[in-house]
Parts: structure tokens; C-alpha cells; sequence
């Protein structure tokens, strides 16, 4: 057969052209590791070993780290050959849900975080209170309450305990002026606080002596190793109580804006199906 010399070039064009696509380098990265047709390339590693790790340490990690991808590609190539068609399908059908819901998540909250109104006024709190006052009952005991821990052989113990008790306006800033001898002190009564905390945060009050604290308007002088314990009592709430508004306001606040985050969701995806709809960007056949 006798080929034309216009032939021959278009021939050694296309291997020409062939052979470039089978020796070209598709990737040029430099790669570590192989496991089949699936490469390991430098800038994966890139972060991988903190600063400050010594040499010896940077290796075993990068070797551990090459390890981990090949039986993870290994085991991946395995199943794509062992499991059935059916349930490979099943599973790229999760894997597409999966990242369907990552993207439409991210985006939803980017409309919410943008849109969502989270300022929940006294009124609307006081409302949501009200109506709802038997979720809130306690499941534990609150008190209002001042303390002061002192040394048993501070300076003046009487004249601080009697402003202590008396606690008028000259007293407060009395106590305030010294407050740096005292051993710890708390004197903003009008903050409810838990039982427990009190217990764990003053030494001298314990599950046996608790009771004393549990009396409205009620003073309690306790003393041990550590010192002398003055405590008045303003106010008592026991378990089973309803919780005073004040108390609950940041949960009711917090279930005031997810009720709010949730009607926006919804709003916002029946308004961007709307706008598809009437930008011919979605449409149903009949």
C-alpha cells in the first residue's frame, strides 16, 4: 500500500499528538506515595506536623500519616470491587445527600446569621414567662445571700460584723474600703445563686449545716480551720419552686430566638423556591 506523503504527515501528527498525552505529566507535583491509580502528592502534608516537632518526631508522623491514606485507599479500592453494584450506588447516593445538606446548611445559616433578629425584649420575655411558668419549676434550691470569710482573729471582728448585718449605704462602702482583708466575700445580694455552688465555693457551708441558709432574712455565723463565716440570707427558693424570672431569662431568651431562627428558615426557603419559581429557575412538568 502506498501512503501519500499529505498522509504520512497527518499519521505522525497524530502520534505525535498521542504520544504527547501518554508521556505528558498530568500532575506535576511531586508525588510520595501511590496506591493503584491514586497519588499522595508534598503539599498534602502541607500543615500536617506542627511547629516546634523535632526531626525524628516530623517523621513518624509523615510515615504514619502515608500509612493511614494507603489502607484507607486500600480498603476504599477493595470495597469498589467486592460490594455489590447496588449497595456502591446507595452509598454515592449518601455521599451526594451528605454533601447536599453541608451546602445547604452553610448557606442557610449564613441567611439566618444575617437575617435573624436576636434581641429579645423585657416584654416578650415577661410574656413567654407567664404563659409558660410550670416548665420552669426548680430542680434545686436558690438563695439571695451576702458572705463574707474572714480570719478568725481579724481587726475589729464586731464592728465588721455589725455593718455586715446592718448593711446600709455607709456600711457597703465600709466593707468595700477593706474587703482586701477579707479571705473571700460576696456582698451583691440580689442575684439568685444555687445551693450547690454555695457549697462548693464556701468551705464552711456543706450538705449538714445547708439548712441554716435555707431561711428567708435569716443571719448564720459559722466558723472552722479556715477562718469565721458570716452569711445573710435575703430571699429562699426550694426545689419545685417556680423559678423567678430573672433567673430563667437567658433560657427563655435563647428559646425566644431559636422559635425565631426557625420560622425564618422556613420563610426563607418558601421565598427562595418562590423566587426560582418566578425566574424560571425551577419548574415542575407535567
Amino acid at each position: 500500500m502506498i501512503v501519500s506523503t499529505k498522509s504520512l504527515n497527518i499519521i505522525l501528527i497524530v502520534l505525535l499528538i498521542v504520544s504527547c498525552d501518554i508521556f505528558r505529566n498530568t500532575d506535576d507535583r511531586k508525588p510520595i506515595a501511590r496506591v493503584n491509580d491514586s497519588y499522595l502528592y508534598e503539599d498534602d502534608l502541607e500543615g500536617l506536623v506542627s511547629e516546634g516537632v523535632t526531626g525524628e518526631d516530623s517523621t513518624l508522623i509523615v510515615q504514619n500519616f502515608i500509612k493511614e491514606w494507603a489502607t484507607e485507599q486500600l480498603l476504599v479500592g477493595g470495597a469498589q470491587i467486592n460490594l455489590s453494584e447496588e449497595k456502591q450506588e446507595n452509598f454515592n447516593k449518601l455521599i451526594v445527600q451528605y454533601k447536599n445538606d453541608l451546602f445547604s446548611k452553610a448557606y442557610l445559616e449564613a441567611l439566618v446569621k444575617k437575617n435573624l433578629d436576636t434581641t429579645v425584649s423585657n416584654e416578650e420575655a415577661d410574656t413567654y414567662y407567664e404563659a409558660n411558668k410550670d416548665v420552669f419549676k426548680l430542680n434545686e434550691e436558690l438563695i439571695k445571700f451576702r458572705y463574707i470569710h474572714v480570719d478568725e482573729n481579724i481587726i475589729d471582728f464586731s464592728n465588721i460584723k455589725e455593718r455586715f448585718r446592718r448593711f446600709e449605704e455607709d456600711d457597703k462602702t465600709a466593707l468595700d474600703s477593706i474587703a482586701i482583708q477579707f479571705k473571700s466575700y460576696s456582698l451583691n445580694d440580689s442575684i439568685w445563686v444555687k445551693m450547690s455552688q454555695v457549697i462548693s465555693k464556701i468551705p464552711g457551708v456543706n450538705s449538714e449545716n445547708k439548712n441554716q441558709l435555707l431561711k428567708k432574712s435569716n443571719f448564720v455565723q459559722l466558723k472552722d480551720s479556715l477562718g469565721v463565716y458570716l452569711m445573710q440570707v435575703n430571699d429562699v427558693l426550694l426545689r419545685n419552686d417556680t423559678a423567678p424570672l430573672e433567673y430563667v431569662k437567658p433560657t427563655i431568651n435563647q428559646i425566644v430566638i431559636n422559635k425565631r431562627k426557625l420560622e425564618l428558615i422556613k420563610k426563607l426557603e418558601k421565598d427562595i423556591t418562590k423566587d426560582a419559581i418566578k425566574n424560571k429557575e425551577f419548574e415542575i412538568y407535567n
